[in-house]
């Protein structure tokens, strides 16, 4: 079973089970999701009535948690772990997972001591076991490890999920990019033509020289006959 049909499942059981659940009963529920080895996208379980119902309620501590796994990183949780519960171990390897991930949102090429810094890894041993055992194995990540330049060259990050107001940035993009798109059709179909238009003058071209090359062809068989006329003629 490949990665996104595995998601896929995934999502959908839990959002089924967050439907049924209220309040404190969602917070076992949460600490599930967030704990689980192969759930990396958490925007369709927020979406869930059941656990938007907890904003402003002694238990938003929950959707809170839940926030910090689908947008935020190891950091957001240190910045503001005074208010939010303590990680499990299996909660602390997702979330610097996830740190990862959106790190290679915006760079493919990660140096060493930017991750270390980010993930609290202490050496570099340490460090590129995390990314093969724990991200390139896990599938979330492809990349090459260079022991040389300290770095991390990332060629695949899975995608996190959107954080708020990102869409609108990602709309912005992607027109942006659609507009070069249709721009750089047009010229290469101006391009397109003008070989066309040149390929039929040199079509036309080589036809009008061959046109003449047959026209000398048949005035010089037409006197060459004329002489071999005269010359029989002269001969009698």
């Amino acid at each position: 079973m490949d990665i996104e049909q595995k998601q896929a499942e995934l999502i959908d059981h839990f959002v089924n089970q967050a439907s049924t659940l209220k309040g404190s009963a969602l917070g076992s529920l949460v600490a599930e999701a967030t704990s689980h080895p192969s759930l990396f996208a958490f925007s369709e379980i927020l979406a869930v009535p059941t656990l938007v119902e907890l904003e402003e309620t002694g238990n938003s501590v929950h959707l809170d948690v839940l926030r910090l796994f689908a947008h935020g990183t190891w950091s957001d949780f240190k910045r503001n772990a005074e208010r939010l519960p303590q990680l499990s171990p299996e909660q602390t390897l997702k979330l610097k997972q996830l740190t990862v991930l959106t790190l290679a949102e915006t760079n493919k090429v990660l140096p060493y001591d930017q991750l270390m810094q980010e993930l609290d890894v202490t050496n570099v041993r340490e460090l590129e076991d995390f990314l093969i055992n724990e991200c390139m194995y896990a599938g979330i990540v492809r990349g090459k490890l260079d022991q040389l330049r300290r770095c991390f060259e990332v060629q695949f990050a899975a995608g996190r999920d959107l954080r708020p107001g990102q869409l609108g940035t990602m709309i912005q993009t992607l027109s942006s990019w659609l507009a070069t798109s249709d721009n750089l059709l047009v010229s290469i179909q101006d391009k397109i033509k003008w070989a066309d238009t040149v390929s039929d003058l040199d079509r036309k071209h080589k036809k009008d020289v061959e046109d003449k090359v047959e026209e000398v062809k048949k005035s010089l068989s037409l006197k060459v006959s004329k002489l071999v006329l005269s010359f029989l003629f002269l001969a009698f």
